[in-house]
């Protein structure tokens, strides 16, 4: 995982702080889940799992946004052959996604799956759980519960009539208490539905009922938009509430939008800090310059930038200076063709607003050069 970063003159305020639910820790791969560890960020292909070229393709981008899980669904035998090789050229851990049957748990395993998600609903009897416990456990790989409201065992939905939080965590309990009476632990657990309220409700219960590690998502959210939204308002409440150790933003569009996504999520609360975060204004009649289309410019600009680091856009002087003093560079719009470039949180230097995205981009990277030498110049003289 990246480091993570705080500025010196912007410290974290005491009312800011998230008190996290104390889950114990499990690894995907070298990748730790749960405990004191960062919340992870994970995506899913969706590329056919057998074009090995395409998937490896697109786990690699999804990798570069900062993903730090990739899961890979493995629907049929020559899929679980693929990803051996897909395993073997993936820069970080791959979970297989396992539907339907076992023998795919098994194979995913054997191929180097760090991670199985079985999902209780449609995986089988305990019999064939057991098979693929067994498999985990001699692979030495961990294993994800994965309930979903859309996929729940059919007497949970002759007990209770519908899908349901109680249904949902009924279930997830169930085949914890499978692993566990085999003495497998190296498991996370999450009960995903598509309705908000739902899958909230769901993940509050879940929470207090075990000390296992919570996997978030709110399943098949929709489109970038919608899906964007919804998501945020289901795990940001329940990040808030500190629940969730690893979460997957589910959106009907490029996976890298997913991590870019799950990103904003955990920055907006301050629980990971990565890339440039910036803060502008909506724009109105006051602005100094285009704001919208500098904006636009400078995030295509900036993607490159993987130090956590914050940069204020704002068209006026109503509100520039004040969110300036809490970033690492701003540009504030003022007259005459021209604004105020701060940095750290000071008044620097007047530029034109011509020449401001260039200047920008180029003080950004000045000041993610600064961080990261302050960073490793301290490791370097232990």
């Amino acid at each position: 995982m990246a480091k993570e970063y705080q500025m010196t003159h912007n410290p974290i305020r005491p009312w800011r702080n998230i008190d996290r639910r104390k889950s114990r820790q499990i690894h995907v791969g070298a990748v730790p889940v749960g405990g004191d560890a960062p919340i992870s960020v994970q995506t899913m292909t969706n590329t056919a799992t057998t074009d090995v070229a395409a998937t490896v393709a697109q786990v690699q981008a999804a990798a570069e946004a900062g993903a730090d899980i990739v899961r890979i669904s493995v629907p049929d035998e020559e899929s679980a052959k693929a990803l051996k090789d897909i395993v073997r050229e993936s820069p970080v851990p791959i979970v297989a996604d396992i539907h339907f049957h076992y023998r795919r748990g098994i194979e995913a395993a054997e191929a180097g799956a760090a991670c199985l998600r079985i999902n209780p609903g449609n995986i089988g009897d305990v019999k064939r759980v057991r098979e693929v416990i067994s498999a985990a456990r001699d692979q030495g790989c961990s294993m994800r519960i994965g309930v979903n409201a859309g996929s729940l065992e059919k007497h949970l939905l002759e007990k209770y009539g519908e899908p349901c939080p109680d249904a949902m965590v009924e279930s997830g309990l169930d085949h914890i208490r499978i692993l566990q009476d085999h003495d497998f632990h190296d498991f996370k657990i999450s009960v995903k539905a598509s309705d908000v309220f739902m899958a909230a409700a769901a993940y509050q219960q879940l929470a207090e009922a075990t000390d296992a590690p919570i996997h978030l998502g709110i399943t098949e959210a929709g489109g970038l938009t919608t899906g964007t939204i919804k998501s945020a308002i289901g795990l940001g409440n329940l990040l808030w509430m500190g629940i969730g150790d690893t979460i997957r933003v589910s959106l009907s569009a490029d996976p890298v939008e997913e991590v870019k996504v799950g990103y904003e999520i955990l920055k907006a609360l301050g629980l990971r800090h990565r890339g440039v975060n910036i803060i502008s204004c909506p724009s109105c009649a006051r602005q100094g310059f285009d704001v919208i289309r500098t904006v636009e410019t400078l995030e295509r600009r900036l993607e490159h930038i993987k130090t956590p680091m914050s940069l204020s856009i704002i068209g006026c002087v109503v509100n520039g200076p004040g969110e300036a003093l809490m970033t690492d560079v701003g540009f504030t719009g003022g007259g005459a063709g021209s604004g105020m470039v701060y940095l750290a949180g000071k008044a620097s230097h007047k530029m034109s607003n011509e020449q401001m995205i260039d200047h920008i981009v180029g003080e950004v990277e000045k000041r993610a050069a600064e961080i990261e030498a302050e960073e490793t110049v301290p490791q370097a003289a232990e």
